[in-house]
């Protein structure tokens, strides 16, 4: 039996590894799960899966969840960053899939490699931070991190077996999401709700946003560097709208390695938990005489700048990217509440990254320092742009 520990189960990926256990109930074995704030979700994991670990946000969260079942919700209850490390070093866990958005779960991540487990990670953020601390975490103790995010699964699949001196480029596709078509004048007007409209994927309000911005794409740029050592001038990004073909690897002789399958996310999420074996999937088969034309295209660099601020952090190295990613949060949660423009995002980071000193950002206080900092800085910037709203 793999037994797994989800760290955010009731969002979209913690509910599709959830199916994947469902599925394989006689493979996996569920000993931990852990969510914000949605008791009533929460319930009905707890009551379905029996899990030895449960974890929430907040003390009242717990309180309610223990309510709603008339009484605790496992042998362990933890709240907060505490109750997530507490998961994720459970003696009887086996894999740590990171399936919480942000940055809240850097910590458990880092006390699950301490801790031996396997990580299977979904969540871009804890690499974009501190990619270089975890990493080396990970050499130290000899432990696995198996990406989940659909694009660097496909990567770590065509690379099985591999060595770095055999490929000349990892190529990211990007779906281009909702507003890949809209000229720059149209994008200063749209809303959360339209993009929030993803063409082809189901995912959290933040990640969804995230790929309407190209800045998902740019996150997952920082991301590939530290789970397979490539420099940005080595990972390339392309628009593919029918999101068929995942990504693909060139080799040195010129030939292209592509992983493609149907957008599902239990796909990756199941080849992390069955790796280094395969499993029969739920879900169906890939009808390539169905698919047409698949298409691929040129990122619009200018009218996407998010993903040439990504860039431009990964060429800096050390704090930059920590800048990036807490700006983008803070301007995405301002545009999800309606008082920030679309096209005003990049903005916000950008004056973020102009403002900074690049530094070592060596151990987590000092990734810490600098998140914080840049929040901050992000908080006040997009207040000056908000005003422009009313």
């Amino acid at each position: 039996m793999t037994r797994i520990a989800i760290l955010g189960s009731t969002g979209s990926i913690g509910t599709s590894a959830l199916d994947v256990a469902r599925t394989h109930a006689d493979r996996i074995e569920v000993v931990g799960i852990a969510a914000a704030t949605n008791v009533a979700a929460m319930a009905k994991q707890v009551l379905e899966f029996r899990p030895r670990a449960v974890g929430m946000a907040t003390g009242d969260a717990m309180d309610k969840l223990r309510a709603v079942l008339g009484g605790p919700p496992a042998e362990t209850c933890g709240v907060g960053n505490d109750g997530l490390i507490e998961l994720a070093t459970h003696p009887d866990v086996d894999v740590v899939l990171c399936a919480s958005s942000g940055t809240a779960a850097l910590d458990a991540v880092l006390a699950a490699i301490e801790a031996g487990k396997t990580i299977a990670l979904a969540n871009k953020e804890v690499l974009v931070m501190a990619g270089g601390i975890v990493m080396d975490a990970a050499r130290r103790r000899g432990v696995a991190v198996l990406p989940v995010d659909s694009e660097h699964n496909a990567i770590h699949q065509c690379l099985h077996g591999r060595q770095h001196g055999e490929w000349r480029r990892l190529i990211l596709t990007a779906s281009g999401g909702p507003f890949r078509s809209k000229s720059r004048e149209a994008l200063a007007s749209v809303t959360a709700a339209d993009a929030l409209k993803h063409p082809t994927w189901q995912m959290g309000q933040k990640i969804t946003i995230d790929s309407a911005t190209l800045m998902n794409k740019g996150l997952e740029v920082i991301e590939a560097h530290w789970l397979f050592g490539a420099p940005a001038s080595e990972i390339a990004v392309v628009v593919h709208p029918q999101s068929i073909v995942h990504s693909m690897v060139e080799l040195k002789d010129g030939s292209v390695i592509a992983q493609m399958g149907i957008t599902d996310m239990r796909l990756p999420i199941q080849y992390a938990f069955a790796y280094p074996d395969r499993w029969d999937a739920p879900v169906p088969f890939l009808d390539l005489t169905r698919m047409g034309t698949l298409e691929f295209q040129e990122p619009r660099w200018d009218d996407f700048p998010c993903l040439r601020l990504a860039y431009r952090a990964l060429g800096a190295e050390r704090s930059l990217p920590i800048v990036l990613n807490a700006a983008n949060e803070v301007a995405v949660s301002s545009f999800l509440a309606g008082r920030l423009a679309f096209t005003s995002i990049p903005l916000v980071i950008e004056r973020a990254m102009d403002a900074h000193t690049p530094e070592a950002a060596a151990t987590l206080a000092e990734v810490r320092r600098v998140d914080a900092w840049a929040r901050q800085h992000a908080v006040e910037t997009a207040r000056e742009l908000e005003s422009s709203l009313q």
